[in-house]
């Protein structure tokens, strides 16, 4: 199975097909159960009731492993299906079964679990998606520096923090106004360095921990994006959480992205996080815009660079995936300050403040509004 952990794996391939009966991913209906690596092999059961057919649970079962090959599993995997009785249930008449899908009427189950509709955001013109594959590579730094950074270009810019269990945009963007719901019932974001921002850091204590089931988060984050009035934007950016779990697929699955941004940092356990990433836009054919190394070197008094991390890990990566290393952003205190402060720094005037310039004049490049 090479350097790929197939467990870290089952989630997001579990996710992407439908639960016939429940109507959920089989993954959020908790159908997936014991995953294990046994010698070499994965192992997880699928846990059915008398309500699945037997066609159902093949089918499942081959969707499930479709989608494992597809994000790269090249090992042996063994499902193992096994019948459970309801909750409170004996046994009786079996429920009805959610309706199909459309697209799926008559038909076996596709590896994605059937088609996908998504929904535009009314007058948003791109939308797109900032990602790692782990956390604390400064993902949120990028961000909001890129958010801000369009603003300079003249542009309308919204920004959704989607990291629920650690939302940093209140303090990346120094706001902290409770945003308001008007008599239409919609979501007025707060509006920051001319940015409109949403943030459940903006609705909860900041003190207070999140603890939330994959359910909950998805409904938040689906009336994020419908629920808001975010008027007329040229680009709405969206800080996703790191990894590939069910936030990101739910975002992906739910409205049509532009284009997303993969931030690393140079060292190889960062690098092969990000390549997951990557694996998961383009299996879900999401335009990868480019990559962003941060921490890519520290400045010296001398002139000199110190490769902390590593030298060249986002250059190597951006060739062999043929996409953009948009920016190699230095490893300095400023940069912390101005993200403790609030401030992003594209806001100042120095060479750092160009370095994420560039970043936003590419998207634009790349992304073009009609207006250009």
């Amino acid at each position: 199975m090479g350097e790929i952990n197939p467990l870290d794996l089952l989630q997001p391939a579990a996710t992407r097909v439908r639960d016939p009966v429940s109507g959920r991913s089989v993954w959020l209906a908790q159908m997936v159960q014991r995953p294990r690596v046994e010698e070499g092999t994965l192992r997880f059961d699928l846990a059915f009731t008398s309500q699945h057919t037997k066609q159902d649970r093949s089918d499942i079962q081959a969707a499930v492993v479709a989608n494992l090959r597809e994000l790269g599993v090249t090992g042996d995997i063994q499902p193992f299906a096994r019948l459970v009785m309801p909750k409170g249930g004996t046994g009786g008449p079996p429920k009805p079964k959610a309706p199909p899908v459309k697209g799926m009427e008559g038909g076996g189950m596709q590896p994605h679990g059937g088609a996908i509709h998504k929904k535009t955001i009314p007058g948003v013109k791109h939308i797109v998606a900032v990602a790692s594959g782990k956390g604390g590579v400064g993902k949120s730094t990028i961000a909001s520096n890129l958010a801000v950074g369009l603003t300079q270009f003249g542009h309308k810019v919204g920004m959704m923090d989607a990291d629920v269990y650690g939302p940093s945009l209140p303090t990346m963007m120094n706001v902290h106004t409770r945003p308001v719901v008007n008599k239409e019932k919609r979501i007025q974001p707060v509006v920051a360095h001319g940015v409109k921002c949403i943030s459940i850091g903006l609705v909860v204590d900041p003190e207070e921990a999140i603890i939330w089931r994959g359910p909950m988060i998805m409904g938040l984050l689906r009336q994020f994006i419908q629920d808001t009035d975010w008027g007329e934007l040229d680009y709405l950016i969206v800080d996703l959480p790191p990894g590939t779990g069910d936030a990101q697929l739910s975002l992906i699955q739910a409205v049509p992205l532009a284009g997303a941004v993969i931030v690393t940092t140079p060292q190889d356990i960062a690098l092969a996080d990000a390549i997951r990433g990557i694996s998961m836009f383009r299996k879900l054919d999401v335009p990868l815009l480019g990559l962003v190394e941060n921490m890519a070197y520290y400045p010296l008094p001398d002139g000199t660079r110190d490769y902390v991390f590593g030298q060249d890990g986002g250059k190597r990566a951006a060739e062999k995936y043929a996409t953009e290393l948009l920016a190699e952003i230095p490893l300095q205190t400023a940069i912390r300050k101005a993200g403790d402060d609030g401030t992003p720094a594209v806001l100042g005037s120095d060479e750092l403040a160009h370095n994420f310039s560039h970043i936003a004049k590419r998207i634009t490049e790349k992304l073009p509004t009609a207006a250009e």
